[in-house]
């Protein structure tokens, strides 16, 4: 299996089990504001999402600027979600991305990304998965953060489980 495909199957678990670990609190954890990157889990779950939203247009060819212009209509409905529609709509988004990635012939095709903050340069589809990935990491560390500020344990999400609960 390609290694850039596996990392993203990673990022699919993880939201899922972070998720599933969500739905067994009380709903309001979502909403309650903390002192973090993002003032709420709904809204980090959120921004993940949006940001997840906007590499997969830019891995279609779309120009990053307009890839971002068209992501930010989804934040405002977003950060309000409940548990069960950021599930199924972290569902939806991944199986977009699964067909897009068996659309590929080679994901080690170079492109070149034009960054609106930092330029054009040069890279390849995996890089981009692998950046949705360790993006995700970072956020759901955010997560598992807020969680704890808020009395609640989080749950284990990392690679080295993935390996044994999946293959």
């Amino acid at each position: 299996m390609n290694h850039a495909k596996n990392m993203y199957e990673y990022h699919v678990w993880a939201n899922k089990v972070l998720l599933e670990r969500i739905k067994e609190l009380p709903s309001n954890v979502l909403y309650e504001e903390v002192s973090s990157s993002y003032p709420t889990i709904a809204q980090t779950f959120a921004h993940i999402y949006v940001v997840d939203v906007m590499w997969l247009q830019v891995l279609k060819g779309i120009d990053m600027q307009e890839a971002l212009e068209a992501s930010k209509a989804y934040l405002e409905r977003t950060k309000l979600y409940s548990v069960e529609e950021f599930v199924k709509s972290y569902e939806e988004l991944a199986s977009h991305y699964e067909e897009w990635m068996n659309s590929q012939k080679d994901l080690e095709r170079k492109f070149n990304l034009n960054n609106p903050w930092t330029g054009t340069r040069e890279t390849t589809y995996s890089e981009i998965l692998f950046h949705v990935v360790n993006h995700g990491t970072y956020h759901r560390g955010n997560i598992t953060t807020m969680l704890r500020q808020q009395g609640y344990a989080s749950t284990m999400n990392d690679f080295s489980l993935y390996w044994y609960q999946v293959k």
